[in-house]
């Protein structure tokens, strides 16, 4: 995984800028020769910013970045002029991105949408300048305010791929080669396991000039909501799919029990994935015939479920339809 492009996780150490420091000044021009305070405020620290962009797809571009540092704030001048407030420094990263406090694991925020700004980290604020504690009974006050000292916290994004369907199976499953058939994606295929060790996302077309998106997830084994295999690192992205195609090919020893540990490893995972609608789907459906077929069928849970073929393209095109169907009911 070194090497790969798709990176969904980063812990970065974030330094905001320093407040600038108010000014202790006095107004001086040549008809004043004492003239009341008139010192100006420091600017603000800058902030650190995250920024949805739905031109990104991966962290990649912040895995070496490990300090983010803003600018501080300028001190305040004379003739009340306020000091430039310090640059801010914006993060963009894709949508699904969720921003965690490292030390205490927080959820501070969650990036959804395009040109969504959330500040991560505050900047200081500039300190006043004496002329804010000119009282009446103090015409010249001597002092001002320093400005506030920017922070630093270690900070973690963390990518979950929004998709409208997720696929879910076993590795080796035929995930990728369905999302190959049904979108222009062209994730890799052969015939071992883990092939797929990122999420792929395949745009797949519907009628009318609609489509939708269809995340490939890498493969699920028994046990990896404790980490086995590659464990809860993918199974996070499932949680911002919409619907959940399971995908079992017709050669599974037993398809129900197949059916029944990927149900439970999403369940010991997040059991408010099971709220999200399903359908089961059994692959390489072109090795059955008819009476075969027909066998299967009684033995399969109670779920929505639909034989089909990539390889021949047997139901991909019902699949599709009822793919939009389930997308786009609100009911139960």
């Amino acid at each position: 995984m070194a090497d790969s492009n798709f990176v969904d996780y980063v812990k970065i150490c974030c330094r905001t800028g320093k407040g600038g420091k108010g000014a202790m000044h006095f107004l001086r021009d040549k008809r004043t020769a004492m003239g009341g305070p008139d010192g100006g405020d420091g600017g603000r620290g800058g902030n650190i910013i995250v920024r949805g962009s739905s031109q990104q797809w991966t962290l990649l571009h912040l895995k070496y970045r490990k300090h983010i540092i803003a600018e501080p704030g300028e001190n305040g001048r004379g003739a009340n002029q306020h000091g430039k407030d310090g640059k801010d420094d914006y993060l963009e990263v894709p949508l699904g991105t969720v921003a965690k406090d490292a030390e205490t694991g927080e959820v501070l925020f969650e990036i959804t949408e395009d040109g969504q700004e959330e500040v991560l980290l505050y900047g200081g604020r500039g300190g006043q300048g004496n002329a804010h504690y000119k009282t009446s009974t103090n015409q010249t006050p001597r002092y001002s305010q320093p400005g506030e000292p920017g922070k630093e916290e270690w900070k973690i994004l963390e990518l979950k791929v929004l998709a409208d369907v997720g696929l879910v199976g076993f590795p080796n499953a035929g995930k990728s080669t369905l999302l190959s058939v049904m979108s222009a994606a062209k994730p890799e295929i052969a015939d071992y396991p883990f092939t797929t060790l990122v999420p792929n996302l395949g745009i797949v077309e519907y009628r009318d000039y609609k489509s939708f998106v269809m995340a490939d997830i890498p493969g699920i084994i028994e046990g990896a909501h404790e980490g086995k295999g590659l464990g809860t690192r993918f199974l996070r992205h499932i949680e911002r799919n919409a619907t959940l195609l399971f995908l079992i090919p017709a050669d599974s020893n037993n398809i129900k029990d197949d059916y029944k540990i990927l149900v439970n490893e999403l369940k010991l995972y997040n059991k408010e994935l099971l709220d999200k609608k399903r359908l089961l789907v059994i692959s390489k459906s072109d090795m059955l015939d008819d009476e075969l077929m027909t066998a299967i069928k009684k033995e399969l849970p109670r779920v929505p479920h639909m034989f089909i073929s990539s390889a021949t393209g047997y139901n991909i095109t019902k699949l599709k339809d009822k793919l939009w169907e389930m997308i786009n009911d609100d009911g139960e």
